[in-house]
């Protein structure tokens, strides 16, 4: 198995065209052709995790977050970045990354993890991505058309939501003229030639259009397909940043606050005064302050994160209860969220935990 087949599983549930702008998601150090002696998953891929891999055997490094998020200059040791690069190189060590795109995804992302030990139920984005939809109508002759839409729906076109297989259908006249001659079945030059079609829409993500245009190539009876592809506004239901959803139950504060601090491992939770019961949880992995006006227009009760401001915690005014548990506390349990995915796929495979703890924050 080769360490491209690794990436794969994991692009497939967090593509990297899903990742934000600022992001360096992806192969980092290493060669995607290289066969795999196993997977060491972290959060942070430093220079003591690079060492902790060559130690068990492990060729490829898994990380949340990318090592390098910014182009590198020189590489002379100075500092944890360029030290961990050369070490990696050095050990013939491979570091992936796979970071905001995963914490976009609505399933099996670092928030669904976080919301499931959290028992939230009814779960959807917080703020939805847009810009990423697009909406393909082809053409068809009316014996083939369910042929192409079968096609469409299993390269992935067509899923809304807890839908697949969408599509909508009118009947129409196709016209044409041939004008090869040598091709009896485009009729003489000059005769116009009539068929009775389906007009074929779906919606597809813009990162899996090479996937479908193919599908339809192959599926569809004719040599020369029409279409078109228009972008979409529309935001996209299961992409975007943080979560919300119910807890099974109100909470009075103080219980909603020992939840999290079980459930989630956190040794210390900064959090506002809040009057009311908690029910709706908003929540995201990491960096999340960004997200409180998206939290307060939904109606969350509590909103947990890291990394908010002093003066951010003002801005609830009373509104929600804010928890910000510790930016590597929301965010740990992602390395068994990505050993799980690959060990579905992979289950005979070395896929190892990191046993040093890369958290530079410490609590007395």
């Amino acid at each position: 198995m080769k360490i491209r087949d690794i990436i794969a599983i994991l692009e497939s549930v967090a593509p990297p065209s899903l990742q934000e702008s600022y992001d360096n998601s992806g192969l980092i150090v290493g060669d995607p052709d290289t066969e795999c002696t196993g997977v060491l998953v972290c959060i942070d891929s430093i220079e003591a995790v690079i060492e902790e891999a060559q130690r068990k055997g492990c060729n490829l490094v898994v990380a949340h977050h990318p090592i390098v998020f910014s182009g590198l200059k020189k590489f002379n040791g100075k500092n944890y970045v360029e030290r961990t690069v050369l070490s990696a190189i050095r050990g013939n060590i491979a570091i992936y990354a796979i970071h905001t795109n995963l914490d976009n995804v609505l399933h099996r992302g670092v928030n669904s993890e976080i919301a499931r030990r959290l028992g939230l139920t009814g779960t959807r984005i917080l703020r939805s991505m847009r810009g990423e939809l697009r909406t393909l109508v082809t053409f068809a002759p009316k014996d083939a058309a369910e042929e192409v839409r079968t096609a469409l729906g299993n390269a992935g076109a067509g899923a809304i939501g807890n839908y697949d297989f969408c599509s909508f259908s009118t009947e129409g006249t196709g016209v044409f003229r041939g004008n090869d001659l040598s091709n009896p079945n485009r009729g003489n030059r000059g005769e116009v030639h009539r068929e009775t079609e389906d007009r074929i829409e779906v919606i597809y993500p813009k990162h899996m259009e090479d996937r479908i245009m193919n599908a339809l190539r192959e599926a569809h009876p004719y040599e020369e397909v029409a279409y078109y592809i228009q972008d979409l506004v529309n935001p996209w239901q299961e992409v975007g940043a943080g979560l919300i959803g119910e807890l099974p139950e109100p909470m009075s504060v103080e219980e909603f606050l020992g939840l999290v601090r079980d459930k989630l491992k956190a040794p210390m939770i900064r959090f506002t005064e809040f009057e009311g019961t908690v029910r709706t949880v908003a929540l995201c992995g990491g960096s999340g302050s960004f997200l409180l006006p998206d939290a307060l227009a939904q109606k969350a009760d509590a909103f947990v994160t890291a990394d908010f401001k002093y003066h951010q915690f003002f801005d609830a005014e009373g509104r929600l209860l804010i928890c910000d548990i510790g930016h590597y506390e929301s965010e740990q349990f992602t390395m068994e969220l990505i050993a799980g995915i690959l060990s579905e796929n992979y289950p005979k495979f070395a896929v190892i935990l990191t046993e040093t703890s890369t958290n530079p924050v410490h609590y007395f």
